[in-house]
């Protein structure tokens, strides 16, 4: 593990008291991307270790949150919820994932608790999504995709973008990606159509239009072959010959 993470002391932003948490290093080797941009590492997987959790008071976020100073009235929701709690977490150097699960799970309760922004929400369903991917447990990773796409279409209808470095175009491209990982090549196609639709997003954002672009030209032959499919199963049998009644 030390090859891939390393500790560190930090002051926990609820109950002040600094935390050793855990880090990961930066020099990483990718072997792939998927669609949704869950990226696949050489021998380890930091999204393991996003999450950084208070041994003290139990807080838990991922580390911008962590650091970023927190408005007054957020810290004292958290600390009135924390302090009846009474948690003591075991500080664990290196997760599995149940760990890696719960962290993530304590994150958005904590979210929940201060009505913390959907979009956050969203990523972090999404990125749980990407754990049970890892581990090759379909039903989870559905369920937490599925969660991760119906918060992000309702964040991009009420929310102000960009969201920690987040665009509206790149939300929406999550989600036309999330939809084609769940097979659903239809609501995959009405997201990433707003986008290539949008000339000006070619400008502004080439990456995120690049990418809807080529996945929207996957989606549409996927569509082409299974309507192919399906006209060639209702079609009529041609007669093999003169019938007699």
């Amino acid at each position: 593990m030390e090859k891939y993470t390393f500790v560190v002391e930090k002051p926990c932003p609820i109950c002040m008291k600094s935390t050793r948490v855990v880090k990961t290093r930066s020099r990483l080797v990718v072997e792939k991307r998927d669609e949704d941009l869950c990226t696949h590492y050489k021998g380890f997987n930091p999204y393991f270790y996003k999450i950084w959790i208070c041994e003290h008071c139990g807080f838990a976020a991922d580390e911008k949150t962590f650091l970023t100073k927190m408005p007054k009235i957020y810290r004292q929701k958290l600390w009135e919820y924390l302090s009846n709690k009474q948690l003591d977490i075991e500080f664990t150097e290196e997760r599995n994932l149940p760990d890696a699960v719960a962290s993530y799970q304590l994150a958005l309760k904590y979210l929940e608790i201060i009505d913390g922004s959907l979009s956050k929400r969203a990523t972090l369903n999404l990125n749980l999504a990407w754990l049970y991917r890892a581990k090759k447990e379909a039903e989870k990773e559905k369920e937490y995709m599925t969660k991760a796409a119906e918060l992000f279409d309702e964040s991009i209808s009420k929310e102000r973008y960009p969201v920690d470095g987040l665009s509206d175009t790149g939300a929406l491209y999550l989600v036309g990606a999330i939809y084609y990982r769940l097979g659903d090549f239809e609501k995959c196609a009405q997201h990433l159509s707003r986008i290539i639709g949008d000339q000006t997003v070619r400008s502004r954002e080439p990456k995120v239009y690049d990418r809807a672009r080529d996945l929207w030209g996957e989606v549409r032959a996927i569509q082409k072959k299974q309507e192919e499919e399906k006209n060639k199963k209702n079609a009529p049998a041609k007669s093999k010959g003169r019938g007699f009644f």
